[in-house]
């Protein structure tokens, strides 16, 4: 009895890890789109303002003062390797990683839910497991 609870318990425990990395990678996911979001939000305000002094993010915290001298991106597709976009076609890309980013959330869900649903049973089958152990245990001792 006390080894099927000690596997029992071991499996619970591989679960929980599991679900707390699904946890993890949804985080991250939920936060990449919020800042994809902010991203394209921001394009919007860069339109209509070459020549116009901008703060341009450098990165942690940091900015600096330059002119907008175009409205074309170059845009990392990869191996280091840039294209220029507009406005317009930068944002669709954005917008493409979003729905990836939207379907991976949902295969994590998805995943999660699957997840839940067989610890659910576990505990359920331990819970049978350990009554109808003592159901048998209790007819033992009546019958001696």
């Amino acid at each position: 009895m006390e080894e099927k609870q000690q596997e029992v318990m071991y499996q619970l425990s591989f679960f929980e890890q599991q679900m707390n990395n699904l946890n993890q990678q949804l985080d991250a996911i939920e936060k990449a789109i919020v800042e994809m979001t902010s991203l394209k939000k921001g394009m919007d305000e860069l339109k209509g303002q070459k020549g116009e002094e901008i703060l341009a993010h450098l990165g942690k915290g940091i900015y600096v003062k330059a002119e907008l001298i175009s409205e074309e991106f170059l845009v990392d597709i990869g191996n280091k390797s840039f294209v220029k976009k507009n406005i317009e076609t930068t944002k669709e890309l954005i917008n493409e990683q979003i729905e990836k980013l939207g379907g991976v959330k949902q295969e994590i869900k998805t995943n999660l839910d699957e997840l839940n649903k067989e610890i659910l049973k576990m505990i359920d089958e331990a819970q049978h497991n350990a009554e109808v152990e003592k159901n048998n245990e209790s007819e033992e001792k009546k019958n001696n």
